[in-house]
């Protein structure tokens, strides 16, 4: 069952943590923009309110909350009802897929990362935007889950854990970028993104099909 109470119950607040957070929103948007492919030919799954799809240029979406979607239309998202384990697309539509902490909230990766694989061209990409189980921010996030109102009904993910996941749903030739390299409050700037992962909270993978 799709994940959508708090976000369709506190619609403020997740909008708050973006404008709270900018610096940390700026570098996770230059993390995951760096990983995109020039193609206007893409989807959003788990668009929530377009807060990546807008800045990003994505014109179509999917997400399973009326608040969030309602927004998300009002800045020019295409949005269709429905959870990333059962997309509304054709075989081999889109150049590429992406999907921004949708992995927390979905009720199971393995037939997400399906339907995302199934709805990809031939090399089309799957971009995964994540907070890393093992990261400090992560290690935070889940002393701290049963206070927020979000991830008290997420599922946090390590690196491996979700290669583990691409490589079962068929994809190959993997590429890491990660940033956010201090605690959250303390973040003034925008971030620097580097290769790889290990370092940084929030990770980016680019899977190809």
């Amino acid at each position: 069952m799709a994940k959508t109470k708090p976000f369709d119950e506190h619609v403020s607040k997740y909008e708050d943590w973006f404008e709270k957070n900018e610096f940390v929103f700026e570098s996770e948007l230059l993390a995951i923009g760096g990983q995109l492919p020039k193609s206007n030919n893409g989807v959003e799954i788990g668009v929530g309110s377009g807060r990546f799809a807008i800045p990003l240029g994505i014109k179509i979406g999917v997400d399973p909350s009326t608040k969030m979607s309602e927004i998300a239309r009002k800045g020019g998202i295409g949005v269709i009802d429905a959870v990333a384990e059962n997309l509304p697309f054709d075989d081999s539509q889109f150049d590429f897929a992406l999907m921004v902490t949708t992995i927390c909230f979905v009720d199971d990766i393995e037939a997400a990362f399906e339907e995302a694989y199934r709805v990809l061209k031939p090399d089309g990409f799957l971009i995964i935007g994540f907070v890393d189980k093992n990261s400090p921010v992560g290690r935070l996030y889940q002393q701290h889950k049963k206070e927020s109102v979000f991830y008290r009904i997420a599922t946090f993910y390590t690196v491996d854990e979700v290669v583990f996941n691409l490589k079962k749903a068929g994809f190959k030739s993997f590429n890491f970028t990660q940033t956010i390299f201090h605690n959250l409050a303390e973040i003034k700037d925008i971030e620097q993104v580097k290769e790889g992962c290990g370092e940084g909270s929030f990770v980016v993978i680019r899977a190809t099909k």
